[in-house]
């Protein structure tokens, strides 16, 4: 993963060599900083722009406990929602009062599956009056939603990965890993 991470990264940055050297640009130990506003606000890749918010809070937060943070397990949950939303396959099941889903995937994808599945269940059960339970299956995880029955169309409209999206928790749960305030994956 890491050496895609860089082939990605110098595929998508242009070499110094490529570069002209336009006013408002100013050369420093070899690396180029950019003098001034740019119109872009996305500063890369999904996962990247996650952690590079999270460091600019961190430095503009005066009270940061360095020693606390912990950018590489942000940085491993990242993955793991990434190869859970497109590698994975869900499979949803009726069942009385709500849907089980049972969600597998290649030997890679499996651990990532388990993390997510049995991770959701714990941090959303009980939200808004609906039950989440869920187990390690062979190639992933099943998880169990039973929601009031005004809900039950909800549930199915958004399916297993509406429900990850779902929420405002991802923020939070995000600073409080990069912080080491717990909440793992």
């Amino acid at each position: 993963m890491l050496k895609i991470l860089l082939v990605t990264t110098l595929l998508a940055t242009p070499s110094l060599a490529q570069m002209q050297h336009t006013p408002g640009m100013e050369m420093d130990g070899g690396m180029s900083t950019v003098v001034g506003s740019s119109p872009l606000s996305e500063p890369g890749q999904s996962a990247f722009a996650t952690i590079a918010e999270v460091i600019a809070a961190l430095e503009a937060d005066p009270n940061t406990d360095w020693s606390k943070v912990n950018i590489d397990i942000l940085r491993q949950h990242l993955q793991d929602m990434d190869r859970v939303t497109l590698d994975s396959v869900a499979v949803a099941e009726e069942v009385e009062g709500g849907v089980r889903f049972t969600i597998t995937g290649s030997a890679t994808v499996a651990p990532s599956i388990e993390r997510m599945a049995l991770g959701h269940a714990s941090v959303m059960d009980g939200t808004d009056g609906w039950s989440y339970s869920g187990e390690i299956v062979a190639n992933g995880a099943t998880l169990t939603v039973l929601v009031p029955d005004a809900d039950l169309a909800k549930l199915k409209a958004i399916g297993f990965y509406g429900l990850l999206a779902s929420g405002p928790h991802h923020q939070q749960h995000h600073w409080a890993m990069a912080n080491g305030l717990g909440m793992g994956t």
